[in-house]
């Protein structure tokens, strides 16, 4: 059956044409909740509109960078006046700089920044980065934590702790992976026994602070101080991504959390995208001086990039910060994010189902089963299909959520207390249905 050409099932059909699953990024395709992907024809404050002209209040905000929501005033003129200016010069600019500053001044754990175009190559270069200071070889992730597609972290845990991981992925060789141990995220007794074996030879550990991926998940506490304490025991370096936390959680990122709570605390290599950007492609990792001195053109690890510091992703990027720098923005955006967060909740307590929800700045996430879980295991294990109903029966009622229970959810500055209201009143009819 053939569908109208300007349908969100027309435009979908005629994208499988051209395109893989018709999407350049898997997720967006709707194979996990079912049904039609919307192919959205524009965006402004807190809200999208699809192909067929249906508003959504949007809580995916481009997987994060949006935190001032859509078409705001002083970023369009920041990205209007660069493009006027230059689309790529290939050659460095002042405002690289002024980014570069801008996240060092937020930021204390680092002194130096390399801007890049995705998180992807920011996560990949972090690990070479690490590698190259330590001269080992492996590294540690945990299961359920995303850092982007390089090969050597498309992995799954092996069947104990001697085992290295296996591939996730196909044209991934098994021998690309086989330095790559992946543990379990919040397991104190995991992370003692690799150290306890290979601590010599472990180069980092990387790790999503509060893993997105895997809707929203926090690491303990006393499982960051851990980490910690025995990568400065071994000599191991101590990566945080903060693709998505980083400027979303709090002004300082999620490290600056965790520095509240560990005195002193500071991770070794720190990795951005998403916010920095603004939604325009740009992506960072910075460290102390020592350890960036190690990047070429200065050192022997290599990194290059042709669109790395774009013009136009810097201004779009640097009038975010500045925004987002503003007195009182964060606990104005935590607010929102708690407001409903725990409407979502009481909602949820109403309609009888088991529910539980977890927020940090304008970040949140939630899980239908009757307590936060502590690791990828216990987020597979809770209701699929509930998610799946509740998902779409959000998305009729004009409320767009990430179409997978994996994924965390976004606020922005431009949601008001009436978009919430509205959010809240529509969850609570999706949770009866």
């Amino acid at each position: 059956m053939s569908h109208a050409p300007h349908t969100n099932a027309g435009l979908f059909e005629r994208a499988q044409r051209t395109i893989p699953g018709g999407v350049n990024s898997p997720v967006r395709a709707f194979r996990a909740v079912g049904g039609t992907p919307r192919f959205i024809a524009r965006a402004q404050g807190a809200y999208m509109w699809d192909a067929e002209g249906q508003r959504y209040i949007d809580y995916i905000g481009s997987w994060g960078p949006m935190i001032l929501g859509h078409g705001h005033p002083a970023v369009l003129e920041a990205v209007q006046r660069a493009a006027t200016e230059g689309f790529s010069f290939g050659a460095p600019t002042e405002r690289e700089v002024e980014l570069a500053e801008a996240i060092v001044a937020a930021v204390p754990s680092i002194e130096q920044v390399r801007l890049v175009s995705s998180g992807t190559e920011a996560g990949m270069t972090a690990i070479r980065l690490a590698r190259g200071a330590t001269g080992r070889s492996k590294i540690i992730k945990f299961e359920g934590c995303y850092h982007g597609h390089a090969d050597a972290l498309l992995v799954k845990a092996g069947s104990g702790l001697a085992t290295f991981g296996h591939p996730t992925s196909a044209g991934v060789p098994a021998e690309v992976v086989q330095h790559t141990l992946v543990l379990e995220y919040n397991n104190l007794e995991q992370i003692e026994a690799a150290f306890s074996a290979h601590g010599g030879e472990i180069a980092c550990v990387m790790i999503e602070p509060i893993a997105g991926n895997m809707n929203f998940v926090r690491a303990q506490v006393p499982f960051v101080k851990r980490i910690r304490e025995l990568c400065d025991h071994h000599g191991a370096l101590f990566i945080f991504d903060e693709v998505m936390t980083g400027f979303r959680v709090a002004l300082g990122s999620a490290q600056s959390l965790y520095a509240q709570a560990i005195p002193g605390f500071r991770p070794d290599i720190s990795v951005f995208g998403k916010v920095i950007g603004g939604g325009m492609p740009l992506a960072a990792f910075g460290a102390s001086r020592k350890i960036m001195g190690l990047l070429a053109p200065l050192g022997p690890v290599y990194q290059a990039g042709t669109l790395s510091g774009n013009p136009i992703a810097t201004a779009c990027g640097l009038a975010t910060l500045h925004e987002i720098s503003q007195p009182g923005f964060f606990e104005d955006l935590s607010r929102k994010t708690r407001r409903l967060v725990d409407g979502l909740v009481a909602g949820a307590q109403e309609a009888g189902v088991p529910f539980a929800a977890d927020c940090q700045g304008g970040m949140f996430g939630f899980f239908f089963g009757p307590d936060l879980p502590q690791n990828y295991n216990a987020v597979m294990a809770t209701d699929k299909e509930r998610f799946n109903r509740v998902f779409h029966g959000l998305l009729d009622r004009g409320v767009y959520l990430a179409p997978a229970l994996y994924e965390a959810g976004f606020v922005s500055a431009a949601h008001t207390d009436a978009d919430i209201d509205a959010t809240i009143a529509a969850a609570r009819e999706a949770l009866k249905a």
